[in-house]
């Protein structure tokens, strides 16, 4: 865990509530005095909803509507603060738990459901405009700073960055988690972000756990360095503050549009929950651990520094609403969904008819036949 005080990193609010910028948060303080109330209820909003969303989502899971589901519990200042720092314009590549992030640009919670309970090889189309750029899940570790890098390169080559045009100039922010950022991918990534100085953010989100390998054990040095390395700015900022996530990445995104290159953000939290609900924490943490972090809870945190703001308990019980009313048509709406036909598993393996295809196809047709004559 990074120390509390520790000043290296950038950080806004104390874990209370309190606004106590760090010295690293300094440079960043003039975009949160740009904010207002209703930007800073609009991120607290985010943040519960998505909670409940996450929570229905992990039970529908355990009650066999979805194949798997990966929990952003704990992660949600990390991701609202990031994505609401984002342009209209800006292009988004999130891993698999990035749930949040992708709401906020306009994707239907339910199109991610879709990808975990089976129906879809995609999820939703990344340039439909009600989509807001934001580019489909990948669950192969890493592989998507590939895809953003690649596109942050086309994007320089077009002429649509660098250009001195806020409002039109694009740039790409890439999600990977601490796990990822080992894999060669990433790096391959950075050392052709750094060659070409795409537009481009890399945005790691260390929840301090590899599925059950701690984060120490990948790397004795903070991972942000290894941005660095490649020659990129990097910044090393509390995750579990939206404040601060926001600022960071306001600037770093900025930065990348107006032709300055990559930037790195490595987000310290915590994933509070498993890694997906295939997996089981307690064999590798401690409640102590748990414990420590959850009195870090980036809700928490927002809750108490709306409230020193004289956030009314009407807004509170409005967002506690709204939140309950998207889980339920979450449940109403996954269940609706159905099941997915068996045979289907045979489509688009081949681009062309194949014979195993169809021997197997019609294996499972006899066999499906055969069990309901022996149910008969």
């Amino acid at each position: 865990m990074v120390p509390a005080d520790d000043p290296s990193v950038a950080r806004v609010l104390a874990a209370d509530g309190t606004f106590a910028p760090t010295p690293a948060a300094e440079p960043y303080l003039e975009a949160i005095a740009a904010l207002g109330d209703a930007d800073l209820e609009t991120f607290y909003r985010d943040m519960i909803v998505i909670r409940a969303f996450d929570r229905q989502a992990t039970n529908l899971q355990r009650q066999g509507q979805l194949a798997l589901w990966p929990p952003s519990l704990g992660q949600e200042a990390a991701q609202v603060g990031s994505a609401r720092a984002a342009r209209p314009q800006d292009h988004i590549f999130p891993s698999y738990r990035e749930h949040v992030v992708c709401t906020i640009r306009g994707v239907d919670p339910v199109d991610i459901i879709r990808v975990m309970k089976g129906l879809t090889h995609g999820g939703w189309n990344p340039f439909d405009p009600e989509n807001g750029n934001v580019h489909i899940y990948t669950l192969v570790l890493g592989s998507q700073t590939l895809h953003a890098t690649g596109f942050a390169m086309g994007l320089a080559f077009d002429g649509k960055s660098g250009q001195g045009d806020p409002q039109r100039d694009e740039a790409v922010i890439v999600y990977y988690g601490d796990g990822a950022s080992s894999q060669g991918d990433v790096h391959e990534s950075m050392v052709f972000a750094a060659s070409f100085q795409t537009p481009e953010v890399f945005f790691l989100q260390n929840n301090q756990w590899a599925i059950s390998v701690p984060v120490r054990t990948q790397s004795p040095a903070p991972l942000y360095r290894r941005g660095e390395g490649y020659g990129m700015p990097s910044v090393q900022v509390d995750g579990n503050d939206v404040l601060a996530s926001y600022a960071v990445t306001r600037r770093a995104l900025d930065e990348a549009r107006a032709g300055l290159g990559p930037r790195a953000i490595e987000a310290i939290t915590y994933r509070m929950g498993a890694h997906t609900t295939s997996d089981d924490p307690t064999k590798y943490r401690t409640g102590d651990e748990e414990e420590a972090w959850s009195r870090r809870d980036p809700i928490a945190r927002m809750r108490a520094y709306l409230l020193s703001r004289g956030a009314s308990e009407a807004f509170f019980a409005d967002v506690a609403a709204e939140a309950d009313a998207v889980a339920e048509d979450t449940r109403i709406r996954t269940v609706a969904l159905g099941g997915i036909e068996p045979d289907s598993m045979f489509a688009h393996v081949y681009s062309e008819p194949h014979p195993l295809m169809d021997a197997q196809r019609e294996w499972l047709a006899a066999y499906e036949a055969s069990y309901e004559e022996d149910q008969a």
